[in-house]
């Protein structure tokens, strides 16, 4: 499946962890999910991030100074205060140790070397397979079908399954909303038409 991630890296000159640390912020779009102090989940995107803070689109504010706890596809579980709002969604100052802000800013270095260098997509960090990777689509039409899942992200699922949408169908895989966006040999890529909570997103998820 296709990585969700998309990186706007300077091709000329690769970025240095040291860089990072002084609090550059780097453009990456990273799809995740944000729980306000009501506790409830809500999507968003990242725009830009340093080991600082980090620039969202969402739509769902919250209040200044607000506590925030964000799950970022390649970075985890992060927390942080609402700094300020912004056209389209707001800007949160990171709560992290310095430990943790040196692991932010290598994240963030590779994800901004990753194109210009050529090095790896990592999937294995941001794709599992479920425990139980048998699952039921049901399909625009109302049938329903078996599939079985390869792995999993945040963003979308790759199923075997005998059955082809189209691309661009809607199929729902499980309880989970998606769209066909690829097909290969014995089954089909299925993006969510939102990301998937994170703390569904383990060993154990059931979709």
């Amino acid at each position: 499946m296709e990585a969700h991630a998309r990186i706007e890296a300077k091709p000329l000159r690769a970025t240095r962890p040291s860089e990072l640390r002084r609090h550059q912020r780097v453009k990456v779009a990273l799809l995740g999910r944000y729980m306000l102090s009501d506790r409830r989940e809500y999507p968003c995107q990242t725009v830009d991030m340093s080991p600082g803070g980090v620039r969202l689109t969402c739509a769902v504010l919250g209040s200044l100074e607000e506590r925030i706890v964000l799950y970022l596809e390649h970075v985890g579980r992060i927390e942080g205060t609402i700094a300020r709002f912004t056209p389209g969604g707001l800007a949160v100052q990171l709560s992290a140790t310095l430990r943790k802000r040196d692991k932010i800013a290598s994240q963030l270095t590779w994800l901004a070397n990753r194109d210009s260098l050529g090095l790896p997509e990592g999937r294995t960090h941001e794709r599992l397979t479920p425990s139980q990777p048998g699952v039921t689509l049901r399909l625009e039409s109302g049938r329903e079908v078996a599939a079985r899942v390869i792995d999993v992200s945040m963003s979308g699922v790759a199923l075997t399954t005998a059955t082809t949408p189209p691309i661009g169908a809607s199929i729902m895989v499980g309880r989970t909303p998606g769209r066909v966006v690829r097909h290969f040999e014995g089954g089909i890529g299925v993006q969510f038409m939102l990301p998937i909570s994170p703390d569904r997103f383990h060993e154990g998820l059931t979709l």
